[in-house]
């Protein structure tokens, strides 16, 4: 009797914004389309790209990704100036803006990037809305992190 085959799907995600989930508690996730220059999709397929900082503002009815750093290539053209820190616009539907801007406008939430990916050949934002967490907050998450890993150590070993 043969074996299925199983057909491994590729990685499509370039970069994700770990601090974002340390930082925040993400309460729903939107997925944007990102208006990138031809050397910036070049430094995406080799992910030279930093999410570390980013977030996104809503400005004049559009949406625009800022803090997002990607590295040019040594290879990039000379003619192009090459600006890592540039303001990137999100494509998103207005009914979208409009819930991102309403929930914006409350007390402690806000809108942050969490993830870049491929889907097909284009590159998406995973764009999530939060609300930042206190000291006390990620220290809980920690310790509830943590003691996860010790639950699942025990039983692997208790299974043994």
């Amino acid at each position: 009797m043969a074996k299925s085959a199983k057909k491994k799907t590729p990685d499509t995600t370039i970069v994700v914004n770990k601090k974002a989930r340390h930082d925040y508690f993400i309460q729903d996730t939107i997925e944007a389309g990102v208006q990138l220059q031809g050397w910036e999709v070049k430094a995406l397929r080799l992910k030279k790209v930093q999410l570390l900082d980013s977030y996104v503002l809503i400005k004049n009815g559009e949406a625009y990704l800022l803090g997002c750093n990607i590295n040019p290539l040594d290879t990039a053209s000379t003619h192009v100036i090459a600006d890592p820190q540039r303001t990137r616009k999100l494509l998103l539907h207005k009914r979208q803006l409009s819930q991102l801007f309403a929930a914006t406008q409350q007390k402690g939430d806000t809108c942050v990037c969490t993830k870049l990916y491929w889907k097909d050949h284009l590159v998406k934002a995973q764009i999530a809305l939060a609300k930042g967490k206190q000291a006390h907050d990620k220290r809980a998450t920690l310790k509830e992190r943590q003691w996860n890993i010790d639950k699942q150590r025990v039983v692997r070993e208790h299974n043994k």
